[in-house]
């Protein structure tokens, strides 16, 4: 398989941003995104919600522009401009052509530095935030996952959702964005990175003229890892189907086998060739949907199999589910079905590089995560150099015992099984 050879570039500012740059000699568009290490676990309790609000406050306008004079520049060179607040960081992005990156870049700038927090708007910004709620209350194979991180984090912030909750929100003001906001927004969190049609050291300039000025350090934040919680809750609802997902411990983002968990992850229910979709949807017809993921953090992770059924199927596919996670801890897996594992993923990898804005992104994510960039032949490396026996004791470490975490939501017919 030919890799194609990935260069990076850093630079960091006097006030310690960090600038990370991929030339894309091919493309005419570029992605610049601005990432800041704060999430939803580095809220108070009472105030979950709070990165997300702020986010969203952005872009109803600053002490420059309107929210609609922020809508009309972007739109004037065809362009895009998006946010997404995660449990660990933040994202404010824009997708160009080349010829308009300064715009993209004091747009950023503009967003993050001077929102102008008007109260009227924080209020109207409130409802649309509950509305968001709803929509997701109303998506239940969407909100059984923050349902289960709940459930198997209860006390920690990894476990809370990134919208927050109605009550909370409710309790959330002027003062206490702009708390937040001075605590943790601030240059020595945040990652410029970009991708496609641009100049490193042009971007560096501009970047240094729109965040230069930027100042003070961030707050250390919740620090301590996740605990869990093995145990089973349903939450009772008159749905068609009944949405489950069951689980364990994974691994932290940096866990040196992360690679081997990727493995594991595809052989499992990574696709339509995994174990669970080939067992439980196409010989069985249980289910229409069924995979598995692994959501890792800095300090902790989970392994999750996420499955739809009806009420009447929900112990057999529970069942099934584990029968499968037993076969892969005590069995070994075929080696033909190790060597399309590891092809999958790497196909993935490739693929996930033909665009700008996936790149931007693989850029932030591994400097968060390693304090560095590394190419494609690293990554490879990696997975080549699992073993069947490393997968083996991975799967052992995780489904040691065999106990796991369950929730569901919809209406079951029988009891939970004990897991």
């Amino acid at each position: 398989m030919a890799v194609p050879r990935v260069s990076y570039q850093k630079a960091v500012l006097d006030n310690g941003v960090v600038v990370l740059t991929e030339k894309m000699p091919a493309m005419r568009s570029v992605s610049i995104g601005v990432w800041i290490q704060v999430g939803s676990r580095d809220e108070e309790r009472g105030q979950a919600g709070v990165s997300h609000f702020i986010e969203h406050m952005a872009f109803k306008g600053t002490a420059k522009r309107s929210a609609e004079e922020i809508a009309a520049a972007i739109d004037s060179v065809g362009g895009t401009l998006d946010a997404f607040t995660s449990r660990e960081y933040t994202c404010f992005s824009s997708k160009v052509l080349g010829e308009h990156l300064p715009l993209a870049v004091d747009l950023l700038a503009d967003l993050l530095l001077n929102a102008r927090l008007d109260p009227s708007d924080i209020e109207k910004e409130r409802e649309v935030i509950l509305q968001e709620i709803k929509m997701v209350e109303d998506a239940p194979d969407d909100q059984i996952h923050d349902l289960f991180a709940q459930t198997i984090w209860a006390d920690h912030p990894l476990g809370r959702p990134i919208l927050g909750w109605r009550e909370t929100l409710r309790q959330i003001g002027r003062d206490e964005i702009v708390k937040h906001t001075d605590r943790y927004y601030r240059p020595d969190r945040t990652i410029i990175s970009a991708a496609g049609d641009l100049d490193h050291d042009a971007l560096v300039d501009l970047a240094a003229a729109a965040f230069g000025g930027w100042g003070g350090r961030a707050h250390a934040g919740f620090t301590a890892p996740p605990v869990s919680r093995l145990t089973a809750v349903n939450e009772d609802r008159d749905l068609s189907q009944v949405h489950l997902c069951l689980g364990v411990n994974g691994l932290a983002t940096a866990h040196r086998d992360r690679y081997t968990l990727s493995i594991l992850n595809t052989i499992l229910g990574g696709g339509m060739s995994s174990r669970l979709f080939q067992e439980i949807r196409e010989k069985r017809g249980l289910v229409y949907s069924i995979y598995s993921y692994g959501a890792s953090y800095r300090d902790g992770g989970l392994l999750v199999v996420y499955a739809g059924t009806s009420s009447d199927h929900y112990q057999e596919v529970v069942d099934l589910i584990q029968e499968e996670l037993r076969k892969i801890r005590d069995e070994p897996v075929r080696p033909a079905d190790f060597r399309r594992a590891k092809e999958q993923l790497k196909g993935n990898l490739l693929l996930g590089l033909e665009s700008t804005n996936s790149r931007m992104t693989r850029l932030a994510r591994m400097y968060m995560a390693f304090n560095r960039c590394f190419g494609l032949e690293e990554i490879i490396q990696g997975i080549e150099e699992v073993t069947p026996e490393r997968l083996r004791q991975l799967t052992q470490s995780l489904f040691d015992g065999g106990a796991c975490a369950l929730v569901s939501i919809g209406r079951i017919l029988q009891p939970s099984p004990s897991v």
